[in-house]
Parts: C-alpha cells; structure tokens; sequence
C-alpha cells in the first residue's frame, strides 16, 4: 500500500525499488497483488510512468487516511515503549489523592520531565475492578487485589482518626477507643464503600453497631459535616483536612489540631488500612510504567514516601 501511494503520488517503480532496496519486479508483483486483492486495475501505464485510474484514485483518497492513521498509532506505540517519553497509566483510590500519589509523580517527573501520566481516581471499592479492566497498568489502593494473577506490595500503613467536632465532649483527647464514641451519631460512607465496611467492623468489635447521621460519597463531606457538628466520623489520617494530609506530622493529633475539627488517633486494633500498588506480569510493563514501578518501590524501600506519619 505504501509502495502504490508513492507511484501514485509520481514516483517510478525503479525509484520505489531504490528507496526500498527491493527489486523492480517485487514492486510490480506487490503492486499487482494490491489491485487482485482491491478488485479494480488501480494504475494503468503512461510511457516510463504508471498513472492512476478512476478506482486507484477512488482508492487513493481512502488509503491515505488509513497510512495517516497507521502512522499516528506507529509513533504513539513508540512513544508509550520509550521509558522517558512514554506514558504511565495510574489509577488510584480518590482518598490517596491529596497526599500520596500527587507527591510520588512529582518526585518522579523531576527525573523523568517527558513521561506523560494518565491518572484515573476511583472510590475504594472499585479499585479492585480498575485494573482487571485494563484501564491501567498500575493501581495505589488500600483495597487487597482478588486476583491471583496481580502482584501487590505494602507501601504502607494509614493510621484512621476518629473526627470529632472542637468542643466535642472527646475532643481535649490525644487517644480515644472507639467504645468512648459508642453513643455519637456517625458520619459514613455509602455501602458499598470499604472504609465504610471496616469502620462497621471496628466497631462491632468494640461492642456497638454505628448509628448513621449522614451517609456520604466521599471523606472531605464526611469531613466537612464532622466541622458543622453533625456527627463523628473514622476517617484515614491523610484524608484532606486530616493534619498531616500534606505530609505534615500527625503523630500528636492533638496538638496538630487547631481547627474545627480534631483528629483523635483510635487505640483499637485494625484501625489502620494498608497502601499498596499493585499491577500484573511486572515483566509485561511499558518501560516508563515500569520505571515508575521501581520508583515507588525505591522510595517505600529507603523509607521516603510521602505519609499521614511522615
């Protein structure tokens, strides 16, 4: 197809054959098997050069448009193989994004400028389903992956928070357990939220089923709703307006906690939620996703992620 676009466009068979260091009679046989396979004499012969016919100029109008196209799709698969100017595909879990994964691209990108990245934020509970659709190579989640097939490392542990309004009957505490708040009303996630499911577990544990006040679609409502009094709340420490959502220290909640809102760390066992990156054969990873991979990975290995604790 490209050696007729080039006679088409006026070139010889013999300087077709030169610039493809091919014979003239291969040329004249592909040119010959194009238009058995198109059905219609596509050229036809104009003393030492081939011109087109009605159906080669019919034909040449739509072959142009597929080349155009192939070569588009050529240079962007060229683009995605090349470590540092190819694309990385990450999704990660909508509470993760104001502090973990915005700090993991930017110290990438330092090294790395022309890598592109395509992000995909998703709520907890459908982390799981956005990798085993493909959408992304690699996935942040606190969610543990179903499939057998998917590698998952700890990068590591978020302490949860119990949120409580200032002036709260709690809130001149440093350390709570879940069973001083068996009476508040609770801010929660919609089903079929994980954290939700694991704040239902908490504190079944401690000894009470949580009584919903509101239920919401993402931490900073629950946030939000905690500051107007509404309620309490379990919320992950590097949740937005969590202290050390930035990086900041949260290991002293209380005197981090300035605002309307406290953060009180929960004594309880489990309250943590582990963070961790997941992906399929590492093996079969674009470059520039697999070096992102081994960034990550450094960094959680030299202890120098971004954390609630950092």
């Amino acid at each position: 197809m490209r050696w007729f676009q080039q006679v088409a466009d006026g070139a010889t068979v013999t300087e077709v054959a030169d610039v493809e260091q091919v014979s003239q009679p291969g040329v004249s046989r592909a040119l010959a098997r194009l238009e058995r396979e198109v059905g219609a004499p596509l050229l036809r012969r104009s003393g030492r050069h081939l011109r087109m016919t009605h159906a080669g100029a019919v034909f040449k109008r739509h072959l142009d448009g597929v080349l155009h196209q192939l070569d588009d799709g050529l240079a962007a698969v060229d683009a995605a193989v090349q470590p540092d100017t190819g694309t990385v595909t990450l999704g990660f879990q909508t509470t993760l994004g104001s502090w973990l994964v915005p700090e993991l691209v930017r110290t990438f990108r330092r090294q790395h400028p022309r890598v592109r990245f395509e992000l995909t934020q998703t709520p907890d509970h459908l982390a799981d389903a956005l990798l085993d659709s493909g959408r992304v190579d690699l996935l942040i989640s606190t969610v543990p992956p179903s499939g057998p097939a998917v590698h998952h490392r700890v990068l590591l542990t978020e302490p949860l928070r119990l949120a409580v309004p200032a002036g709260h009957r709690l809130a001149e505490r440093e350390a709570v357990r879940l069973a001083d708040a068996a009476g508040e009303p609770f801010l929660l996630l919609r089903p079929p939220s994980t954290l939700r499911r694991q704040t239902e577990r908490l504190c079944q544990a401690a000894g009470f089923r949580p009584t919903p006040a509101f239920e919401g679609e993402d931490v900073p409502t629950l946030h939000g709703f905690v500051a107007a009094g509404l309620g309490v709340a379990l919320l992950p420490a590097g949740s937005p307006a969590a202290p050390g959502a930035a990086g900041g220290d949260v290991g002293d909640a209380s005197a981090a906690d300035t605002g309307p809102v406290r953060h009180l760390r929960v004594l309880d066992e489990g309250a943590t939620r582990d963070v961790g990156l997941s992906t399929f054969a590492e093996d079969a990873l674009p470059p520039a996703a697999r070096l992102f991979l081994d960034h990550v990975l450094s960094r959680a290995r030299t202890g120098a992620l971004p954390g609630p604790d950092a």
